[in-house]
């Protein structure tokens, strides 16, 4: 059996949809006749756990494990509230403080890639041993963090491996490294070493279409777009909630604000005592102030169920019993090719997905082909009411459901195949 390493940040306990995607991947490439030999740090700064993922790592996995040092430990010193925003990827566009505007301009400038790079150079020196002890030709990395992409490329050059780097998001063109105060010559370093990873591997993996247009004008080497998935044999029949319930599962960071829907809502809600009665909004997960200050504004607070944040499992309870599931992203350009890990586990969950992101949005285009929702962009209003209005009035005839098809092909197990085809 062929044996690959993978490197990667996340692994459980970490939680979020970071880890998922390789835990998933491992979970099925012995089914295609490849052994996945994992390395993950030893002392990792996770901003959300799960605990729960650790039972589907495989029993008998090798899992190497290294120590690193992150600053991010240093700066919890002076604000670790701060700390933990700003490694989770929640860098607020208002109000920040003095603290705040500094550590951005310190983690952009100082800690290129990221902050992570301290875990290079050792990880390097300890792999190049496990290479050999192991019998290992071909190396997986996977970022971001894309400071793990740079122990994939010294190991190429010093051992000669395969490589395969795998983007889950973007590099430079993601939309908070605008907000990370870069210098130019931080800008330009960053420009460099995208460019050497993407032409030095010799094999690149993307979650999006849009992100492998990107890269094509970087790189001649092979781009394989390979989607996030679901994981799921649901076959539906979980109790649906009572209450015509509205859930997003996951993080509504600054900027996913979607103010024309929230416009919507409370007009039908004056105007409709019944659904006024009916009507719940859900929030599973770490909710922006911005976000809840536009919820108020527009008189929906008593409508607000705020869950926290919860474990893998739980997510997939909530999914399945909620009537419809909300999926928004930020409007802009940079967003229009990403491709939310949520969006297939809310297919798989089959309740109607209403999605609303930039026009031409790639996670629209999804769900325009497996019909499991409805897409609405920032300027739309009518059109959005009115399948509130639609999906409620189903709701009432207890006949609201997900009309999904050809969603097997996003199935983990279809992925991880295309995956081995690869290695």
């Amino acid at each position: 059996m062929k044996k690959v390493l993978i490197i990667t940040y996340y692994w459980p306990p970490a939680g979020g949809p970071g880890v998922q995607r390789w835990l998933k991947f491992v979970k099925y490439l012995r089914d295609f006749g490849i052994e996945p030999v994992v390395y993950v740090p030893e002392n990792p700064h996770y901003p959300i756990e799960d605990p729960s993922l650790e039972k589907e790592i495989p029993k008998d996995i090798a899992v190497y494990k290294q120590p690193l040092f992150e600053p991010y430990g240093l700066a919890k010193l002076l604000s670790s509230k701060k700390t933990k925003r700003i490694s989770s990827g929640i860098i607020q566009a208002k109000n920040q403080s003095v603290l705040e505007k500094a550590m951005l301009w310190i983690r952009g400038n100082f800690f290129i890639p990221d902050a992570r790079k301290y875990w290079i150079k050792p990880s390097v020196r300890f792999l190049s041993e496990v290479l050999d002890k192991e019998d290992i030709d071909t190396v997986i990395t996977t970022g971001p963090p894309h400071s793990v992409h740079l122990i994939g490329r010294q190991l190429k050059a010093e051992k000669g491996v395969r490589w395969l780097a795998d983007f889950r998001d973007p590099w430079t063109s993601i939309g908070y490294h605008k907000k990370l105060k870069l210098t130019a010559s931080s800008k330009k370093k960053h420009k460099v070493l995208e460019s050497s990873v993407l032409n030095q591997a010799d094999h690149i993996i993307v979650t999006s279409p849009a992100t492998q247009r990107e890269f094509q004008h970087i790189t001649v080497k092979p781009i394989t777009v390979i989607t996030n998935g679901h994981d799921s044999d649901y076959e539906g029949g979980a109790h649906l909630d009572n209450d015509f319930t509205i859930s997003h599962i996951g993080s509504l960071l600054t900027g996913r604000n979607p103010k024309n829907l929230w416009k919507a809502l409370s007009q039908i809600a004056s105007e409709n005592s019944v659904f006024r009665a009916d009507l719940q909004l859900e929030f599973m997960g770490v909710v922006s102030k911005d976000v809840m200050d536009s919820l108020y504004r527009f008189e929906l607070g008593p409508y607000i169920k705020m869950r926290g944040y919860g474990s893998h499992a739980e997510a997939q309870r909530r999914q399945q019993k909620s009537q419809v599931l909300l999926l928004v992203e930020i409007d802009s350009e940079e967003t229009k090719g990403i491709i939310p890990g949520k969006l297939f586990e809310y297919m798989a969950a089959k309740r109607p997905i209403l999605a609303l992101g930039p026009k031409n949005w790639e996670a629209g285009k999804i769900i325009a082909e497996t019909q499991t929702g409805a897409i609405f962009d920032y300027d739309s209003h009518e059109g959005l009411k009115k399948t509130v209005l639609d999906w409620y009035a189903s709701f009432k005839k207890e006949n609201l459901y997900s009309k999904a098809k050809s969603i097997e092909k996003y199935s983990r197990r279809a992925l991880t195949e295309e995956l081995a085809n690869i290695i």
